[in-house]
């Protein structure tokens, strides 16, 4: 087989090289690539004649797919598979894994991590210090007590939901399907309007689907209660921005933002520049030291479960 790494994986050499032993040891043939790439041409170039592509979160056209007629497997190192033409996959019939669970722990201690913020006032006490001024207008409030609504119960907001019941909090949410690991946490299950007033906290877990762009929007933002706060770790068109950036600049809401339409750096006219009540990330919420390392052996892994013929964790 001929395995290509289209993109780096954010490990380091070392690791790489351990990983790819458990290819070559076996016959097949490895290469990797050190740089990203968008451009189609360039992306046919590194994938031509591959039996197996491994890559990251950028996009993998259909185009490139369809110009190797060896293709026969690809690895995702990620969650989401949005970024690959499947319907160019189900035409070729390539198989598509990804690497579920990978930063459960570490998306969902980011979620409580921007709720902690947003009610200590996190940010805004290390500028005023920065600044040269005292505590005065930071008084913040405690997490515990607090009524918390996951919305999109699956591994990640179940973990989310998790951490937060160690914190003290009341846990509500919404999702299409009941899962038994968060009915073990005593989650109460809601409707979507209800979980919007309900709770204190919300925070955001759901996959991008057709069904879940925009699902928060200028409706759903309009019920939240007065001082609560909104929180997005998911995908950024889930929530409607212009609707969020409007409830932030009128005080009525705050808001823990990792992602959004498209990874920061945001254009200059990008709504929630600026936006008040606001803690933003560029986009880190899977992006610690263990879990890349652990989203590279799990692709590798799928790699090598695929060539045998075992079971792998797959999308398609």
């Amino acid at each position: 087989m001929k395995i290509v790494l289209m993109e780096p994986l954010g490990i380091d050499g070392v690791t790489l090289d351990r990983l790819a032993e458990t290819l070559t040891e076996q016959g097949h043939e490895f290469s990797a690539y050190d740089t990203f790439s968008t451009d189609v041409e360039e992306l046919k170039r590194r994938s031509s004649g591959a039996d197996v592509l491994i890559i990251a979160n950028h996009p993998l056209p259909g185009e490139v797919i369809r110009a190797d007629a060896n293709l026969k497997f690809i690895s995702v190192a990620f969650v989401g598979i949005d970024h690959v033409d499947v319907e160019a996959c189900r035409e070729q019939n390539v198989r598509i894994s990804n690497t579920g669970g990978y930063c459960n722990d570490a998306v969902a201690e980011l979620a409580v991590g921007l709720a902690l913020d947003c009610l200590r006032n996190i940010s805004l006490c290390n500028d005023a210090v920065q600044a040269g001024k005292g505590k005065a207008g930071l008084q913040g409030h405690e997490l515990a007590g607090r009524t918390v609504g996951i919305i999109g119960t699956g591994a990640i907001g179940c973990r989310a939901a998790e951490i937060f019941k160690v914190f003290g909090c009341r846990l509500i949410g919404y999702s299409r399907s009941r899962k038994q690991a968060a009915l073990d946490l005593g989650l109460e299950y809601r409707t979507l309007d209800e979980v919007m007033q309900e709770a204190d906290i919300i925070s955001v877990h759901t996959p991008l689907t057709a069904e879940t762009k925009g699902l928060i929007g200028q409706k759903e933002i309009g019920e939240m209660k007065q001082g609560a706060i909104l929180i997005n770790t998911s995908r950024g068109p889930v929530v409607d921005t212009e609707s969020l950036a409007d409830a932030l600049k009128k005080g009525r809401i705050k808001a823990g933002i990792d992602v959004f339409e498209k990874d920061p750096p945001l254009p200059a006219d990008h709504p929630l520049l600026g936006a008040p009540n606001l803690v933003c990330t560029p986009h880190v919420g899977f992006d610690t030291r263990e879990s890349i390392d652990r989203r590279a052996v799990m692709a590798f892994e799928n790699v090598t479960s695929w060539i045998k013929g075992q079971q792998i964790r797959t999308m398609l």
